[in-house]
């Protein structure tokens, strides 16, 4: 599976494209071709997909993660970092403090509750492999 690039997510410019936030465990099985990355791809293909803004730090530091355990693919992990910087993606701000008591109430990382914070104030759908972060938004 060859990760997507910007055009292949966005396939129809006339067709109504469902809004889908989509957390870094989704992206990272897409990008770094896990196992669960064509689940992803299906999923995603041809939606409009938006993220908190802590999505390149979180992206970027899988990849380290990734190089630092198998440095014999270092480069090859670097290649495919740099499809992901190449999706067609929406970065958006999140309310910290709300970020942080949803955290709280819900015994989430704060990361995580970006994301659902996100999904959840903008009224879209949340794609994550987290089964934390799922059942959470699946009870939401």
């Amino acid at each position: 599976m060859v990760p997507p690039d910007r055009n292949q997510l966005s396939l129809c410019d006339k067709c109504a494209m469902a809004e889908i936030v989509v957390d870094a465990s989704a992206l990272a099985a897409l990008i770094f071709r896990e196992p669960e990355g064509e689940t992803v791809l299906q999923r995603c293909q041809g939606e409009s997909l938006f993220a908190p803004q802590l999505l390149d730090y979180e992206m970027a530091n899988i990849c380290v993660i990734k190089q630092r355990r198998d440095r014999s693919r270092a480069a090859l992990l670097a290649r495919q970092f740099l499809a992901y910087m190449n999706l067609d993606l929406e970065l958006e701000p999140v309310d910290i403090q709300a970020v942080q008591a949803l955290a709280n109430q819900l015994g989430l990382t704060a990361y995580d509750a970006a994301y659902l914070w996100l999904a959840r104030d903008r009224g879209r759908a949340l794609i994550t492999l987290d089964k934390t972060l799922a059942r959470a938004y699946s009870t939401s």
